[in-house]
């Protein structure tokens, strides 16, 4: 049953994916913030799909911690599961991306159309550089932020080296960074085909001041929060 679940699921998102991507282009006159929220009922459209198709449900704790203003998110990276839900779970978000997905065909435009911040990841200190210039940018549009710090989705009980991008850019424009632990891997595993039923546990930590410290300082009690989380979450399957 596993097998076919994902194999129907697989088929129904990715027509899914081309017709609404045809579709959303006419969106691209719209302010960003409405734009975002039209391109955002893809994801839900998946959410629902995962929770009735193949029985991955989720629930969200910390939502009490969200501040009032735009942050910088950073997150633990287990699958593609987080990338389409962190869509309802939190307030407008622009995503830090490889610039190269962009191109990518249906999927590709509309990412382009959600307001991304893409970078050259191979680029060294430039990419540091694009992470500030547009990601300022998009918080004074109204926009989260959201990165994965260790830039790769990493297997459950593994952990990758955190970046420094993401407390960076926090530090620099001087807004909180909202660390996140969750297991969505264990049921959606990294390039996995077949995925199995459970409920995803998505919690969010008190926020970190970053006015006057330094990056490796906050990049370091944001990881020390995180990994510490990862500890203690229930089992998702």
């Amino acid at each position: 049953m596993i097998l076919l679940r994902s194999l129907l699921f697989a088929a129904i998102q990715a027509g899914f994916t081309v017709l609404f991507a045809l579709v959303i282009l006419l969106a691209a006159p719209l302010p960003r913030l409405a734009r975002y929220r039209l391109i955002a009922l893809w994801g839900r459209f998946v959410i629902w799909l995962a929770r009735v198709l193949l029985g991955i449900r989720f629930r969200v704790e910390g939502l009490e911690h969200l501040p009032a203003g735009p942050a910088v998110i950073l997150s633990k990276h287990q699958s593609a599961w987080e990338t389409i839900a962190f869509q309802q779970i939190f307030p407008p978000l622009s995503f830090v991306l490889k610039r190269s997905l962009l191109f990518i065909p249906f999927f590709g435009w509309g990412l382009a159309l959600f307001s991304p911040i893409a970078i050259d990841r191979a680029a060294g200190r430039e990419a540091l550089r694009q992470i500030e210039e547009q990601g300022r940018r998009r918080l004074e549009q109204g926009f989260w932020v959201l990165i994965f710090p260790e830039g790769t989705r990493m297997p459950p009980g593994q952990t990758g080296r955190y970046q420094i991008g993401g407390a960076w850019l926090a530090a620099k424009v001087g807004v909180p960074v909202v660390p996140v632990a969750h297991n969505a891997g264990e049921v959606w595993p990294k390039n996995a085909f077949l995925k199995r039923p459970g409920t995803i546990t998505v919690r969010i930590g008190p926020p970190i001041a970053t006015e006057g410290r330094k990056p490796a300082e906050v990049l370091a009690e944001t990881e020390a929060w995180i990994e510490g989380q990862m500890k203690t979450l229930p089992h998702a399957a």
